[in-house]
């Protein structure tokens, strides 16, 4: 979620009871918010880049005081806590936080310092995650933090089918999503959708490209389907693909 939404007190308390019910199994992903059109949608402010990642920064130490400490103090340029506790507290061990995105000086910084999991968006390509991945060990080298303490996914919009039509689909059905012509030429899909996250390929391609990205430490890979009006593109990937990554 995008710390920009919620007072991150409000986001730690319902981390905390959902952990509490789920046995431990919640995992609090967080952000700095990109979507400004989302933002004015709802009348919530988008400050300057900068200021949201210091909130981020800050949101992640406060919540961090408020799972761990009773009562829970906390002093930053945005938020603040003084003598702060309440019953709900988390399953023990407190809720993995996720960090989200791949931006090299904040992000992953943000990453390195405080993250259990950090989740990849935007690049899909394995020689572009390599370069994320040495971006993240040096930070976690300035930190002093041991990087295979950090689990590794990523965010990705897959497109991949039985056949071209089912393929041509799903690239429109994503092209609209983010505002590009969903009537271009597949080859003008591809080009025009490159750093959005985009998973593409034949169903060997797919494989591969899994395969490196599992080399390179990556451990899952969270799948956003945008063709909303029909199964063929999960059913697909769930029946062809999965199965022969399974093992990696």
């Amino acid at each position: 979620t995008p710390i920009t939404f919620r007072r991150p007190v409000n986001d730690a308390r319902m981390a905390a009871q959902v952990d509490l019910l789920s046995g431990g199994r919640f995992v609090m992903g967080l952000g700095a918010g990109w979507n400004e059109a989302e933002h004015r949608a709802y009348g919530i402010p988008f400050p300057t880049t900068k200021e949201r990642f210091d909130r981020l920064d800050e949101a992640v130490r406060l919540m961090r005081a408020l799972w761990t400490e009773q009562p829970a103090s906390f002093e930053g340029r945005f938020y603040r806590l003084d003598e702060a506790g309440y019953k709900s507290q988390p399953a023990p061990g407190r809720p993995p936080l996720l960090i989200g995105g791949a931006g090299e000086r904040r992000t992953l910084r943000i990453a390195a310092e405080h993250a259990d999991e950090w989740n990849c968006v935007t690049v899909t390509e394995p020689e572009g995650y390599a370069h994320k991945v040495e971006v993240l060990e040096r930070h976690c080298e300035d930190v002093g933090r041991d990087p295979a303490t950090i689990a590794r996914s990523m965010m990705v919009f897959p497109i991949a089918g039985p056949n071209e039509r089912t393929i041509s689909a799903i690239a429109s059905k994503t092209m609209a999503h983010f505002s590009l012509d969903p009537e271009a030429s597949p080859r003008v899909m591809v080009e025009r959708m490159e750093g959005k996250g985009i998973l593409s390929g034949s169903t060997d391609e797919v494989v591969e490209k899994l395969g490196k990205l599992a080399e390179l430490g990556l451990e899952e890979m969270v799948l956003q389907h945008i063709d909303f009006d029909s199964d063929e593109g999960p059913e697909y990937f769930a029946s062809e693909i999965a199965p022969q990554v399974a093992d990696l």
